[in-house]
């Protein structure tokens, strides 16, 4: 059993102990630690690096971390060291415009996601599209049509989405669209042709089932796992799902009353961003709970990081650091989590 400051209480500690036996590291290791990565906190003085409604993140193999800024109309890369500058978009300018850099225009950009050749996708979700950015800046749409709100198969402009909230890319290039308004699951080929996976366009409900038959209400984040499995931040449901590649939907946590236990029959408020380490772990934002939390690949849930529904913004220890309406995570090659700090205009750190 690890030693642990006293401002851990039982609880956290068991539930902290439980996930790092269930990842794999060492439960002698330090409690995780919670910082500032980068922005300026609300109400502070403006500054380059400042984020206006920050809510996804997305990590390269370089542990460069991308940050979709939905009040700004800007998709920011920041360094590991903590140096941010814009990749795509205008700091207030909202369009729907392809092009390198400042002259592309998004609207209300959320979900990214990124590729092993470096190239960012975008939920682009005032837009209802699917926009894609290579690694030098450069933006273009993979599909949908900017204003024309639906929920049509088809190949790039034919297809259409109604307010694409979440994306994630597999090995293979195939892009994956959590259509939140439209309450199902998209899947885009490379060659830019998109099909429903699960769920029933515009038919909100909570089913597991196979395909069409499932349900879900609002899904949010997605993430895909190395054997193509899917997990969703099914937010008004408040579950977390799980998709096989053959499109069967079964349920992994959480129940459908908001809460916030831990454990067995655990329970979220809303949850939104998900992120997969390379242990099988999920990692959840669960912004009206305004914290941090984690799925073993044993389904046993707990707080990494956050006090229930105590917002904030108090770097330090994880079980004593709040936040305010966390609604990304991501994580990088060393384990480190990173999260879109929405309403603190923040992206914070939780390191091991």
């Amino acid at each position: 059993m690890r030693t642990y400051t006293k401002a851990y209480s039982p609880l956290v500690l068991g539930a902290v102990a439980l996930f790092m036996a269930g990842s794999g590291t060492p439960v002698d290791a330090a409690p995780p630690v919670v910082s500032t990565f980068a922005g300026v906190p609300a109400g502070a003085n403006d500054a380059p690096s400042s984020f206006q409604r920050p809510t996804s993140l997305a990590v390269d193999g370089a542990g460069n971390v991308y940050l979709a800024d939905t009040g700004n109309q800007v998709i920011w890369k920041v360094t590991p060291a903590g140096v941010a500058s814009a990749l795509a978009g205008t700091p207030g300018q909202q369009g729907s415009a392809d092009g390198p850099g400042s002259s592309a225009l998004f609207n209300g950009p959320n979900g990214l996601a990124v590729d092993a050749l470096g190239n960012l996708y975008v939920a682009d979700s005032g837009n209802s599209t699917i926009r894609k950015i290579t690694p030098a800046g450069v933006v273009s749409t993979l599909a949908g049509t900017a204003g024309q709100l639906g929920c049509a198969d088809g190949a790039g402009p034919a297809a259409s989405f109604w307010w694409p909230f979440g994306v994630a890319v597999d090995g293979s290039g195939t892009v994956y669209v959590s259509d939140t308004s439209n309450a199902c699951i998209r899947k885009i080929t490379p060659g830019g042709v998109v099909s429903t996976l699960a769920g029933a366009a515009n038919q909100p409900g909570c089913v597991d089932a196979v395909g069409s038959a499932a349900r879900f209400d609002c899904p949010h984040a997605i993430a895909v796992d190395g054997l193509g499995n899917l997990y969703v931040a099914d937010s008004l449901n408040n579950l977390v799902r799980k998709i096989t590649p053959a499109g069967a939907v079964s349920t992994v946590a959480g129940t459908t009353y908001r809460g916030d236990n831990d454990g067995v029959g655990a329970s979220f408020f809303d949850p939104t961003g998900l992120a997969l380490d390379g242990s099988g772990n999920l990692y959840v934002a669960d912004p009206l709970n305004e914290t941090i939390r984690t799925i073993t690949p044993q389904g046993i849930v707990s707080t990494l990081a956050g006090q229930a529904r105590n917002p904030g913004n108090a770097d330090g220890p994880a079980a004593t650091a709040t936040f305010f309406h966390p609604s990304g995570v991501a994580v990088d090659g060393a384990g480190n989590v990173y999260v879109a700090d929405t309403l603190n205009g923040t992206i914070r750190k939780i390191a091991f």
